[in-house]
């Protein structure tokens, strides 16, 4: 098994644009899209994922669901519905269930590489230095593990929270090359 260092990278970008076995989603509880990534996302992927995820009955805060990803250069979509930020001792558990979950459905459906956004880190608030210690933590009890995914991207929008991230890297950012526009392996 390959260290975590070389399990884990950044990408400073849009999260539609990757070429990865699945994305996640930080959607809300309807999974019908929204603002934020989940609508870019849900715009991306085309109406046949909204079309999915209502047959999914919604989903949640911490839990998972997975579905196609349709137009998305992405085969799957992990659809996980983080917690909007209150300060509450509840919120970490709450965050960390998102990617625990997300990373187990990755695990199950035999997904080699997953991309993460910030999740909560936008309009529920959850402040990106916080959240970004839940996500990178729960990423590494799961793939000390764990052989799959193989591989896992914070897919970051912004360069303030791609910062955040690198610097919680004790190794320092991988950066992420040669992940756009073909579709991984079936």
């Amino acid at each position: 098994m390959c260290s975590l260092k070389d399990r884990i990278e950044l990408f400073l970008g849009d999260i539609t644009t990757l070429a990865v076995d699945a994305i996640v989603n930080a959607a809300n509880e309807s999974l019908l899209g929204g603002g934020g990534v989940d609508g870019a996302i849900h715009r991306a992927a085309g109406p046949e994922l909204l079309a999915e995820c209502r047959a999914l009955g919604g989903c949640p805060t911490g839990e998972a669901r997975i579905t196609g990803g349709y137009r998305l250069p992405a085969r799957r979509v992990i659809h996980t519905v983080g917690p909007v930020y209150t300060g509450s001792a509840r919120d970490p558990e709450l965050l960390a269930a998102c990617y625990r979950n997300s990373l187990a459905l990755a695990t199950a459906h035999g997904l080699a590489s997953v991309a993460f956004p910030a999740i909560s880190c936008g309009v529920y608030r959850y402040p990106v230095e916080e959240g970004c210690a839940v996500a990178v933590e729960a990423v590494r009890e799961h793939l000390a593990g764990h052989h799959l995914p193989e591989r896992v991207l914070f897919a970051l929008f912004s360069r303030r929270h791609y910062a955040v991230y690198a610097a919680a890297l004790p190794w320092g950012p991988t950066a992420v090359q040669g992940v756009r526009g073909r579709r991984p392996r079936a």
